[in-house]
């Protein structure tokens, strides 16, 4: 007789997590899982006053390194690299201006683009955290796939069989295979696909989540390319899996870019991605089962918006 898995559902950073498991998670489990999260959103939050990156914008030239600096920000210095500096960790003013700040006011104030010589204001070595002038840190680039590694590997110390652990979509699992819908950008109510996923962590980002009417009346959304400050407009949405969610959640960001499939590649990622105008590409050999016509061709097949959307 199969067991009936347990679920823990609660609210942090933001967004809806579920943990799922063999059993009730224990109480000194779940004030680990807790504190775990706490101490991030402490360290990397821009809508917390008291965050080590609100402590930096305010002009605080140094701080004792947050824990995970060194590996989110190597990664993402990689994926700027990869992107051409579209994907830039201080992009946090950018996002201001655009409204989506720590109050969430949505006043469109226009575009500011990140500076593009970040790596010369920023450091991140010998346990400092460094700023030259006062910055926006957001590492939302790869952010929360990083936090659902961490809780992860809080649950696996003490937890045996199947797991999963989901933030708003972007999820890791571990145990038996789990076959997760990606929901099409413009009808929530639909997918393109169904991909299944094993010991592996699939992210996702779409333009449709956290988007606002700008002053002119165009919509906003959250993913910027930073170089010009302005919301991205090929790509709706994207998908990766990997083997750990901070990865899946990189390359889900660098995706958004023309070198986003170059960095999948050398970094083992598989990866879908969804154009404003419908069409969908995939990595070679990718397992998704997407819902696209056969006749198209590998790599590239068009997915009509739905109806309401047309015209």
């Amino acid at each position: 007789m199969s067991t009936v898995p347990a679920s823990w559902r609660f609210d942090a950073i933001g967004t809806r997590w579920e943990i799922v498991a063999e059993r009730p998670l224990p109480a000194a489990v779940r004030d680990e899982v807790t504190a775990r999260i706490d101490a991030f959103d402490r360290a990397w939050s821009r809508f917390r006053e008291d965050s080590d990156v609100t402590a930096l914008a305010g002009g605080a030239v140094s701080l004792p390194s947050p824990e995970d600096a060194v590996p989110m920000l190597d990664a993402l210095a990689a994926v700027s690299d990869a992107t051409g500096g579209a994907v830039n960790p201080l992009v946090g003013d950018s996002l201001d201006a655009l409204g989506y700040d720590a109050h969430y006011s949505f006043h469109d104030a226009g575009p500011v683009a990140a500076p593009l010589d970040w790596r010369e204001r920023l450091s991140w070595r010998d346990g400092r955290l460094a700023l030259t002038e006062p910055a926006t840190l957001d590492v939302g680039a790869l952010g929360k796939g990083r936090l659902v590694d961490l809780v992860l590997d809080a649950l696996v110390r003490t937890e045996s069989g199947d797991l999963t652990v989901d933030a708003g979509g972007d999820l890791a699992v571990r145990g038996r295979p789990q076959r997760i819908g990606l929901e099409h950008p413009f009808d929530p109510r639909r997918a393109i696909g169904v991909w299944e996923v094993t010991d592996a962590a699939l992210c996702a980002s779409a333009i449709n989540r956290r988007a606002w009417p700008s002053a002119t009346g165009t919509t906003l959304h959250h993913v910027l390319d930073a170089r010009t400050g302005q919301p991205v407009r090929t790509y709706a949405a994207t998908w990766a899996v990997a083997a750990d969610a901070m990865t899946a959640d990189a390359i889900a960001t660098a995706l958004f870019f023309d070198g986003g499939p170059r960095l999948a590649l050398e970094w083992g990622a598989e990866w879908v991605r969804m154009s404003t105008d419908g069409r969908v590409e995939w990595s070679p050999g990718c397992r998704a089962d997407l819902f696209v016509r056969a006749d198209v061709g590998p790599g590239t097949a068009p997915v009509s918006r739905p109806n309401s959307l047309e015209g």
